[in-house]
């Protein structure tokens, strides 16, 4: 899915899903490797947001998704990637009864890296 229609690879062999499970792997895991006062494991992030035992599904996203011919026309504001994490299109997992309208979320963690600006 991601890599057909975000990334125009029209047959994806394992070395493109390789970089995209990497990058989103790297993104879960940099709470761990830098210094700072986020510096919990996923356990934690799992018990944190939401005490209930028998409810905990992580599942992982990634945003933006571009391919390299759009990667440096595009801006991406805080709220356009918070907008495209959410979407059931850039979700590593699908779900087929998923209504981003309709269904909730528990609890949300959403890492960005860089040089975020919030409004």
């Amino acid at each position: 899915g991601i890599c057909q229609k975000k990334l125009d690879i029209k047959r994806p062999d394992y070395s493109d899903l390789n970089i995209i499970i990497g990058k989103t792997v790297s993104s879960m895991t940099a709470s761990l490797r830098f210094q700072g006062e986020l510096n919990v494991d996923l356990n934690e992030f799992q018990t944190n947001l939401v005490p209930f035992p028998r409810l905990h599904f992580m599942t992982s996203s990634i945003a933006p998704v571009t391919n390299k011919e759009k990667g440096g026309h595009e801006s991406h504001t805080v709220n356009d990637i918070t907008d495209h994490a959410l979407q059931p299109a850039n979700m590593l997992v699908k779900y087929t009864d998923f209504d981003v309208a309709e269904d909730k979320y528990m609890a949300i963690s959403l890492n960005y890296r860089g040089d975020v600006k919030s409004k």
